[in-house]
């Protein structure tokens, strides 16, 4: 008689289950996401099985709205200006936030310096590792500074482990470094997998909300750059902040991507040094920190991150190609809307690039998405091509169509005033972004309504 089949099909983008491989997942539409694993033996409880969140677990009862009570427990501060407002003002009490990062970008250092302020504060702070001894978090600790004894340190990889230690300590903040390496006896897959990193995070979503714990999950990420595990997982916590830039470079950009007590849009900036990460109250300033003067090919450009304007240095570098088809590279740019301005300034300026290299980059290894940066990578082309150097004090933004026309952007008086406190003396903006409160900045307001016109205004 055959034996019952034992293992199962998950989804690694939206965890769906299925008892065959299929080429396109049924849930979320897509394709080669089926991974096998082991499946749970009967009888096994996951997240919510004796000797876990089971004995803790409380009957629910449905009440009204008008009846909810409020425990007055406010956001409490990390301690660092830069995180807080990432995370919308600071902690919430009882959330569960997931920050993930490539190795080595600084996600267990940052949490460790937010345990030092925390247990600073007398705030009870449990810190977990599965991936470094006591010994090894010791040495990173001293770097860091001093640490009270309000911090307490587990290295525990047993999901049932850890979940009796938070239950018993039940500290107002607790860090998990990281979920990849928590398992549960329960399942029989191996630590890192889908069903266990599911079980794990599901685990302590019902930790924080049941006894009031704000946990930090720290995550891998995988070569695509996002986290390692089910899609599903950045569904289940309230918020999911990444580490971005280059490992090997001084600054680290933190960027919340969902945040169900704040703002999705916020960034904060780090630097990289020897006692861990520093931050970088005007990023503005530290971005154009070592801009060439009278090269051509570079231009300041203004993107806002949330609420905050940031000055970035374009720069583009335009030379004959070698080849039959000419290349086309951006670096901390968008390549498709690189392309599609490079097609903006053949048709609508009678810029012919068609034979041309094109390279752009902004400096400083940040990745800006924004519209309100095309007027500088196009200044930036056309800088390069003719080969005429912009003034080191002149500033612009502003959105491209595919007509040639330069669209209005949001926030244009924030942006000026932000060029002005940085010292710069003349802004190249949209037409329709000229108002008489953004003339009263202090610094000359160029209006323009045309690739041709913003052009004519560095050719002068």
């Amino acid at each position: 008689m055959a034996k019952g089949k034992n293992t199962i099909f998950f989804c690694q983008n939206c965890g769906y289950e299925s008892a065959k491989w299929l080429g396109q997942c049924p849930g979320c539409r897509e394709w080669n996401t089926f991974v096998e694993e082991p499946a749970a033996p009967k009888g096994a409880g996951g997240a919510s099985g004796a000797g876990t969140a089971g004995t803790f677990r409380k009957t629910p009862e449905p009440v009204s709205l008008s009846r909810v009570e409020m425990s007055g427990q406010e956001r409490f501060s990390t301690g660092i200006g830069e995180l807080d407002r990432v995370l919308g003002g600071g902690i919430v009490p009882g959330s569960l936030v997931l920050v993930g990062g490539d190795p080595g970008i600084g996600k267990s250092t940052l949490l460790l310096q937010v345990c030092r302020n925390l247990s600073a504060a007398h705030r009870s702070v449990l810190y977990i590792s599965g991936e470094e001894s006591l010994q090894q978090i010791r040495i990173r600790a001293e770097r860091i500074g001093s640490f009270s004894d309000s911090l307490k340190l587990l290295c525990e990889t047993n999901l049932e482990n850890v979940a009796n230690v938070l239950q018993r300590e039940q500290p107002e903040v607790a860090i998990i470094d990281s979920v990849q390496t928590m398992y549960s006896e329960n399942a029989s897959s191996a630590p890192g997998s889908v069903s266990q990193i599911r079980q794990a995070t599901g685990l302590f979503l019902q930790l924080s909300k049941l006894l009031n714990i704000t946990i930090f999950l720290v995550g891998h990420v995988t070569k695509e750059g996002v986290v390692a595990g089910p899609r599903v997982l950045e569904h289940m916590v309230d918020s999911v902040l990444y580490f971005e830039g280059d490992r090997h470079a001084a600054y680290r950009v933190l960027r919340g991507v969902k945040n169900r007590f704040g703002s999705t849009n916020e960034i904060g900036v780090f630097e990289m040094r020897g006692e861990g990460l520093v931050e970088v109250p005007n990023p503005s300033e530290y971005m154009l920190s070592g801009r060439p003067e009278g090269a051509s090919g570079s231009v300041v450009a203004c993107s806002i991150e949330g609420t905050r304007p940031i000055l970035v240095e374009i720069q583009a570098l335009i030379c004959k190609t070698g080849f039959g088809l000419p290349r086309r590279t951006a670096a901390g740019a968008d390549l498709n809307r690189v392309n599609l301005l490079l097609a903006v300034l053949e048709k609508r300026a009678g810029i012919r690039l068609s034979s041309s290299d094109a390279y752009v980059n902004i400096a400083g290894g940040v990745r800006m998405n924004e519209p309100a940066i095309d007027l500088g990578i196009v200044l930036a082309v056309v800088s390069s091509y003719k080969d005429i150097p912009i003034s080191d004090r002149t500033i612009c933004f502003g959105e491209v169509g595919l007509s040639g026309e330069v669209r209005s952007v949001s926030m244009a008086l924030t942006r000026v005033q932000e060029a002005k406190k940085l010292g710069f003396e003349r802004c190249i903006l949209p037409k329709v972004c000229v108002t008489e409160q953004v003339r009263k900045v202090g610094i000359e307001v160029v209006g323009v309504s045309s690739v041709r016109e913003a052009i004519g205004c560095i050719l002068k």
